[in-house]
């Protein structure tokens, strides 16, 4: 079926455009993937490190195409009945009860076993049929009329056999249930799958995604993403803080920060009223940063250094303006 929504995924700069509404600043990679998976209709398998902006790529593409977004979080065991549906065995048994009493009434004036077994057969599709039906994320996303964003989160922490249960959704775009039959969709849902890479994917589904990896942002796309974030922060300090970070990646570290970390440590430092990066401070907030204790040790030897980088790098950028 033709999908009649408006088409706000026509161009890769309408969806630059349409995604930075939403509070999302995308690279033209990415904004080219979500062009092309829209117009394939194929999913999207976005990798790269926790914090990258990955599951918010979803959220923003959800939000600037006035879409619901459908989230199904993968993890170990996740199994079909969590994904796709199950059946309100409650209710089910709600009514075979209302069956059991009424039982006598109903084969009152049946004659013979073969008459009494018709009329019983009559109210056995009844119990897998749709009003006992509990849709999960899979099958709600199938079903919404104008389309849907499809969040599938962290698939690298489900096991392979969830992978291959996911191969007739990502390609054929519909389910099949054996009670009711097969259920496709009216508008192929936009998809999103995630991965931190926590174990190798099989080729089956890769087969059937794009692939898009997010890295790390260089400094002039991380100054972007902090802008629209968090805007009251002053030029200078922001400049400041984005070399502290980009040349805190430089370390070997544990868990390099994130850009979720960096803008959580832009309201830090906007919250406790700073003007410019200093030793003690970046100290005494680095844990908004890192993460381990390990990794805050080894930062915490080329503290000093950092600071002074950064700090010469916010005078600089100061001159620059008032030049």
């Amino acid at each position: 079926m033709t999908d009649s929504r408006p088409d706000k995924l026509a161009s890769i700069d309408g969806i630059a455009e349409g995604l930075a509404t939403a509070g999302y600043i995308a690279t033209r990679q990415i904004c080219t993937a979500v062009h092309i998976a829209r117009h394939l209709e194929k999913p999207i398998l976005v990798e790269g490190p926790a914090g990258v902006g990955k599951t918010e790529l979803a959220l923003a593409t959800s939000g600037f195409l006035g879409l619901p977004l459908v989230r199904l979080q993968c993890y170990e065991g996740l199994d079909e009945s969590k994904a796709l549906y199950e059946w309100k065995y409650g209710k089910q048994l709600l009514y075979t009860q209302i069956l059991k009493e009424k039982l006598a009434d109903l084969l009152d004036d049946a004659k013979g076993l073969a008459t009494s077994l018709e009329r019983l057969h009559g109210f056995d599709d009844i119990f897998f049929s749709e009003q006992f039906l509990a849709p999960r994320p899979l099958l709600k996303a199938l079903r919404e009329p104008a389309g849907a964003v499809l969040l599938i989160d962290e698939i690298d922490k489900a096991d392979e056999e969830f992978e291959a249960f996911l191969l007739e959704v990502l390609s054929a775009h519909q389910v099949s249930i054996p009670e009711i039959g097969t259920v496709k969709a009216r508008v192929p849902p936009i998809a999103f799958l995630t991965s931190n890479n926590t174990r190798e994917l099989g080729d089956a589904l890769k087969r059937r995604c794009l692939h898009l990896h997010i890295d790390f942002p260089d400094a002039r796309l991380e100054t972007r993403i902090v802008e629209s974030r968090v805007p009251g922060i002053s030029a200078r300090l922001k400049r400041e803080l984005i070399t502290f970070v980009q040349g805190l990646r430089t370390i070997d570290l544990k868990k390099q920060p994130s850009v979720a970390e960096t803008i959580d440590w832009a309201r830090v430092l906007l919250l406790l009223h700073a003007e410019h990066l200093e030793a003690e401070l970046v100290r005494d907030t680095l844990n908004v940063l890192l993460k381990f204790e390990s990794d805050i040790e080894a930062a915490g030897a080329q503290l000093h250094e950092l600071t002074r980088k950064a700090r010469q790098d916010g005078a600089r950028f100061v001159d620059a303006a008032n030049a």
